[in-house]
């Protein structure tokens, strides 16, 4: 990797206690082995497989994570609103209404003294029919370049396809787009014609052995049976999904994007 250029390692979904246990195991050293310059994560599955708390966000920092990212789970948990008033790298989806706590983007210096522009935005197919993503990513990228060029947009959302349209439509525009929220991670990783580096699913960290997460047995029961059960998360072959970024300082291009499937 070009020393000049910075480096991104942002970890796919973590679920609960198991997601959080084997981040905290590898990623000091992954940072030291890819020289990586900012972490993200997404945290919206972190507080017991539903949104996150105060202690939990600090926790998150304590180990090396700089940027939270999130998504529709994120306000399951009450508990999130203070960290939202104290903490400006937790992010929600950037499109939810206007009145909503929380921000939806931070720029973060890293120790180089560059700024790297995070961006959280949220689908609407299958999902809530919050604002427009697609007008609201375009709106918030040309705020957040007037600061710096290099830009990571985390896009959860549901569909594959709207995915792809929102890597296609951000093409250029910013460094990466890379999508959450399904769990599973795609094989798809490329940079796309303008620059951008774009993966449909990062994927998940935390328990393989699972319905994304979850306890494979009370899942089948919801499905079987088509009547609610308590969701619980699940505890064996735990594994950590990542994707690595090089991205150009000078005009936010993306040079490399890699997949990471650990151990």
């Amino acid at each position: 990797m070009n020393n000049n250029n910075i480096i991104v390692f942002f970890i796919a979904d973590i679920i609960g206690q198991p997601g959080f246990n084997i981040t905290a195991k590898l990623l000091p050293g992954l940072v030291k082995k890819h020289n990586v310059d900012l972490v993200i994560a997404n945290g919206e599955n972190g507080f017991n497989g539903r949104g996150m708390t105060e202690k939990l966000a600090a926790e998150y920092h304590a180990i090396g994570i700089d940027v939270i990212t999130s998504g529709n789970h994120i306000f399951d948990n009450y508990k999130v609103y203070p960290v939202f008033k104290n903490d400006e790298n937790l992010l929600r989806p950037m499109n939810y209404p206007r009145g909503v706590a929380g921000r939806g983007f931070t720029v973060f210096t890293i120790k180089s003294g560059a700024k790297v522009g995070v961006l959280n935005l949220q689908g609407r197919t299958f999902m809530q029919t919050i604002d427009c993503p697609f007008q609201t990513g375009q709106y918030w990228c040309e705020k957040i370049r007037t600061e710096t060029p290099v830009i990571i947009t985390d896009f959860h959302a549901e569909a594959s396809a709207e995915k792809q349209a929102m890597g296609w439509f951000l093409d250029g525009k910013v460094s990466a787009v890379i999508g959450t929220h399904t769990h599973v991670q795609t094989a798809d990783e490329r940079i796309l014609p303008g620059g951008t580096a774009f993966i449909t699913d990062v994927g998940m960290t935390g328990p393989f052995d699972s319905v994304i997460g979850m306890s494979k047995e009370v899942s089948i029961k919801r499905f079987t049976l088509q009547t609610p059960f308590k969701y619980e998360i699940a505890s064996d072959n735990i594994r950590l999904n990542a994707a690595l970024l090089e991205i150009n300082p000078a005009d936010g291009k993306a040079v490399k994007i890699e997949r990471i499937a650990l151990p």
